[in-house]
């Protein structure tokens, strides 16, 4: 990689952009009950006003009361409606209840949600419009947890049939076959909808590479090996729904509820890349992740955690070629090549960031090239400031 003074920082403060306590907007901790404890999620002005309509909409129409909304009081215990919320929660009987309950709940909240959101031209112009209108919801769900950083439920079953695992509600005191460890799993939500609730979601990137033989590298981050290294890069298709036409990783995918990571890599290869999956699960390697707090130009919020694989590969020995139409091509790049088109901001914003830990781990980035290079290291690996919410 060619020497330079001028930081990765900015490439990568594009992804990692939010901190709630600096929010210009109050933001409501979501729980899965008033005394549980940390919010799995934060809640914007505009969702919370349509969580108070749903609730009002379920007593009109006779159904119990899906959320715990606080009536807001000043200090004396005075109602008033200007004092921010302290928490919005499910209700005590969801709380208490299995994951498929808040599932459902949750589901047909957002399935009225969906139903404005699609008003006026078909295409999605009503609330929340830009999030889950038309072909931006995805029929996926995504699982929610208690907490970060605990196991994945990996038993692929349909979360709506999830009835005999009633979940703590305690972080530190949740351990069951779906989720285990810290992470608690609590429901499952449609993917495009996370981003309402700012729930961590999950999600699995590997970057493919050529190189033949043991390149090494300097302490400057120069090729001193006879074989560079290639990177394989798609572009996304431009009729994606997010990000379209932009540089993507060679493979790279959301986990679906009940589905590892791995499993998920394996499938997303085949469908994107044409990889043959016998080939991934002899070559690909878990190599870490990265995590970080993204806010959308439209203010939505998405604290995100990959499973990071690297996949390496002889010069010719395989071409990726699209599979499932979400790749219009894929691009054999030098890594200076990769760091020009990832400055001219041509990659999808977290992929950009899966790339720099790319550099940082085959050391192309090193103190002596980057003037932030532990700042980069520590923000690659955020927590997400879960203990301010």
């Amino acid at each position: 990689m060619t020497t330079t003074q001028e930081s990765l920082i900015s490439v990568l403060n594009v992804c990692d952009n939010f901190r709630p306590h600096l929010s210009h907007e109050p933001l409501v901790p979501f729980l899965l009950a008033l005394k549980s404890r940390p919010p799995i999620g934060l809640l914007r002005p505009p969702v919370v006003a349509a969580l108070r309509a749903d609730n009002a909409w379920r007593s009109t129409h006779g159904h119990p009361l899906a959320w715990d909304i606080p009536i807001p009081a000043d200090s004396d215990g005075t109602m008033n409606d200007a004092q921010p919320l302290p928490y919005i929660a499910f209700s005590p009987a969801l709380a208490s209840a299995s994951p498929a309950a808040r599932t459902r709940a949750l589901a047909e909240t957002l399935e009225r949600w969906r139903a404005d959101a699609n008003k006026g031209d078909g295409d999605g112009d009503g609330a929340f419009a830009e999030v889950i209108g038309g072909s931006r919801w995805r029929s996926e769900w995504y699982d929610v947890y208690l907490a970060p950083g605990g196991a994945l439920r990996t038993d692929g079953r349909d979360p709506l049939t999830l009835l005999e695992v009633p979940t703590t509600t305690s972080a530190s005191s949740s351990s069951s076959s779906y989720g285990g460890g810290s992470g608690g799993y609590v429901f499952s939500m449609e993917r495009a909808a996370c981003a309402l609730f700012g729930v961590v979601t999950y999600g699995v990137h590997m970057t493919v590479y050529e190189q033949r033989g043991d390149a090494d590298r300097g302490a400057d981050g120069g090729e001193t090996g006879e074989i560079p290294v290639r990177v394989w890069v798609p572009r996304r298709a431009a009729t994606k729904p997010t990000y379209p036409g932009m540089l993507d990783n060679s493979v790279a995918g959301g986990i679906p509820g009940g589905t590892s990571a791995f499993d998920s890599l394996v499938k997303e290869a085949a469908e994107e890349a044409s990889l043959d999956p016998q080939l991934v699960r002899k070559r690909a390697r878990a190599v870490g992740s990265v995590s970080y707090y993204r806010q959308t130009t439209a203010g939505w919020l998405q604290p995100e955690v990959q499973h990071v694989y690297d996949m390496r590969l002889e010069p010719g020995e395989v071409s990726l070629a699209p599979m499932d139409g979400e790749v219009e091509s894929f691009k054999l790049m030098s890594v200076d090549e990769v760091v020009s088109c990832m400055r001219a901001g041509e990659f999808k914003p977290n992929c950009a960031l899966v790339l720099i830990d790319f550099l940082v781990r085959h050391g192309y980035l090193t103190p002596e090239n980057e003037p932030r290079y532990l700042e980069i290291n520590q923000r690659l690996h955020g927590q997400f400031d879960i203990e301010r919410w």
